[in-house]
């Protein structure tokens, strides 16, 4: 028998014999949409760190994590929710479902990355950029000019040969929409994506997938974020990182308590580790931007221009719209989204 399942039978046994979940100090269980591929580089090093602490991952994408936890709301399952849309933790704050942290080291962040108010209740831990990769082969075989801006492409050549997330499912599909509708205007927004439905292939449910794609050249253009381009890039995909000129959306990942926690003195371990310097270390790896100034280092291919043109989004509007606006892209573009797995 492992020593998981070893742990889980125990489990098992306590809580049949009555105890109640407080009696399993030692065990965590978090909510993450961080990407799979970096998951199992954070828990080892938190791990090795905390030998004590045993985590359980539930990790979906951004907006399947989003709805799991409003769904739970009366009987919350996650003791902490860690690798997160910043805007989604300001939903859960409006909603009364985070618990009052102030985390020890926050005021070593940016000021962008940790919760200012009097009742602070998440912290940032790195931001990640929309940005747009092009399958330079691709383009080249279908006669597809490199887009440079946003508006770029509307233009009919690039019908059926675009893909990009859903922001039902992905945060950076909702980073996307977020972004248009503020940087244009709603109105302006919503026909910016009339036109460009027009040109998309499929909306995945997966906020790096069409980065993927584009890099396996099963599409020229996916709509998705900075660092994943970059990592294909330096596996030797023939991608091109664009920057549009209007400007990219951007994102923080970020972690808070779940209100409620019976493992509260666990959680405040992981939130504190969470914000350290050896975790903003880790989170550069791929993402460019961190919480801790001082800390990021280049990362290998990611567009130099891109910080310049990350735009200002108003994430609390976001926060505060986020229901509306997913139901009206539902409404307007869902028939071309992908099945549900």
């Amino acid at each position: 028998m492992t020593l998981k399942k070893m742990r889980d039978v125990t489990i098992v046994t306590m809580l049949g014999a009555g105890l109640t979940s407080a009696a399993l100090a030692g065990q965590l269980t978090v909510y993450t949409a961080i990407e799979a591929e970096d998951l199992a580089r954070y828990e080892a090093q938190f791990e090795t760190a905390h030998p004590d602490i045993d985590i359980d991952f539930v990790r979906d994408s951004t907006g399947i994590i989003t709805a799991k936890i409003l769904a739970e709301r009366n009987n919350p399952q996650a003791d902490v929710v860690w690798g997160l849309a910043g805007t989604s933790l300001l939903l859960f704050k409006t909603e009364g479902m985070l618990e009052t942290y102030a985390v020890p080291g926050a005021d070593k962040l940016d000021p962008k990355f940790a919760d200012q108010s009097d009742n602070p209740q998440w912290v940032g831990m790195d931001a990640w950029v929309g940005s747009v990769c092009v399958n330079t082969v691709e383009a080249e075989k279908n006669n597809l000019p490199i887009p440079g801006s946003w508006k770029d492409l509307l233009d009919p050549v690039y019908e059926g040969h675009v893909v990009m997330p859903n922001p039902n499912s992905s945060g950076t599909g909702f980073l996307d929409v977020n972004t248009w509708l503020q940087m244009f205007g709603e109105d302006a927004g919503w026909e910016y994506m009339d036109g460009l439905h027009k040109n998309i292939a499929r909306y995945t449910h997966s906020g790096s997938k069409p980065c993927k794609l584009a890099g396996a050249g099963e599409i020229a253009i996916g709509i998705s974020f900075a660092n994943k381009g970059a990592g294909l890039i330096s596996k030797g995909a023939p991608l091109k990182v664009v920057v549009p000129s209007e400007g990219v959306g951007w994102e923080m990942e970020a972690a808070a308590i779940m209100a409620g926690t019976d493992n509260l003195e666990d959680a405040k371990v992981l939130m504190e580790w969470s914000i350290s310097k050896e975790a903003n270390e880790m989170y550069n790896v791929a993402y460019a931007v961190v919480g801790m100034p001082g800390v990021a280092k280049p990362v290998e291919n990611f567009p130099p221009e891109l910080i310049e043109r990350m735009f200002e989004s108003d994430f609390e509007w976001s926060a505060n719209n986020r229901s509306r606006i997913l139901e009206e892209w539902q409404s307007r573009y869902d028939g071309k989204s992908d099945p549900k797995s």
